[in-house]
């Protein structure tokens, strides 16, 4: 509904170029016949849909940047070329940007795993790997997913959950979710979370049992059970089948980057880089 709105808004735009264009009836449109384009841009600019889907450019006015250049075609008039191409780019890159929002629609009500061994019954539905879970205490932090790829039905339905179970003093490292939010439940001991947003500052809660907190889509955060004699459960749900997660240690240290290259990064020297690299190493 929001990128129907928004591609009407940029059709009335552009329907008011070819106006203009017409009028102009020359290579360079002159200042004086853009009055209606210019109209146009300001409706959108100051309209409810671009608030909500220009959000993330509006603080630094970028998005009114590229409409501004669209209007007045970087420097002096614009001309006929340029209009429609800087047009289509601004069209390109708001669309592109609500194609990425989210997961894909699908066009049935679900869809059915290719050679999949369950009929189209209830069995389809429903996950069982969370069973037994409960029994026996991990000893280092675990997290168990209910994500596309371990109950295939959740594929197009845009949602997904995990149990993360913490023994005592147990962490999951800073990592990210690129393709959604998280919204985390605490419903056993305590939790330090904290995200870090992009301009650097850091966001830190104690939670304890009942809490909720959220972690904002892409951004690096932890959790943590600082707590010495009890553990500690929670329940994430993500607007995503496949959030995706990126470790931030095992992503830094554990892909190949060459050393010299971390010790420069991390102004340190190749001997450090090379013992956090050992320590990440899994345990037999």
């Amino acid at each position: 509904m929001v990128a129907t709105s928004v591609l009407k808004a940029l059709a009335k735009i552009v329907s008011s170029m070819l106006v203009v264009n017409r009028v102009a009836g020359s290579e360079t449109v002159p200042a004086l016949a853009l009055p209606k384009a210019e109209t146009a841009i300001e409706d959108f600019w100051n309209s409810r849909t671009a608030s909500e889907t220009l959000w993330p450019f509006r603080a630094g006015n970028s998005a009114k940047l590229a409409l501004v250049t669209l209007k007045f075609g970087g420097s002096g008039a614009p001309t006929r070329a340029r209009m429609p191409l800087m047009f289509f780019l601004a069209v390109f890159a708001t669309v592109a940007w609500l194609a990425t929002a989210g997961d894909p629609d699908i066009l049935t009500d679900f869809v059915v795993p290719p050679n999949s061994l369950n009929s189209t019954d209830g069995n389809l539905f429903t996950f069982t790997g969370m069973r037994g879970i409960f029994e026996n205490l991990p000893s280092t932090f675990k997290v168990t997913k209910a994500a596309m790829a371990e109950f295939p039905a959740l594929n197009g339905q845009s949602v997904s959950m995990a149990v993360l179970q913490f023994p005592t003093e147990g962490l999951n490292p800073p990592h990210t979710h690129p393709r959604s939010a998280e919204l985390l439940f605490l419903i056993e001991g305590c939790l330090e979370v904290g995200f870090v947003d992009t301009t650097n500052k850091l966001f830190v809660q104690n939670l304890q049992v009942g809490d909720i907190f959220v972690f904002p889509k892409g951004l690096v955060h932890y959790q943590y059970n600082a707590d010495t004699k009890l553990p500690a459960i929670a329940i994430s749900a993500f607007g995503s089948a496949n959030a995706g997660t990126v470790s931030v240690p095992l992503t830094v240290f554990g892909t190949g980057i060459s050393d010299g290259i971390l010790a420069k990064a991390f102004k340190t020297d190749v001997a450090t880089v090379q013992k956090i690299k050992a320590g990440l190493v899994p345990k037999p």
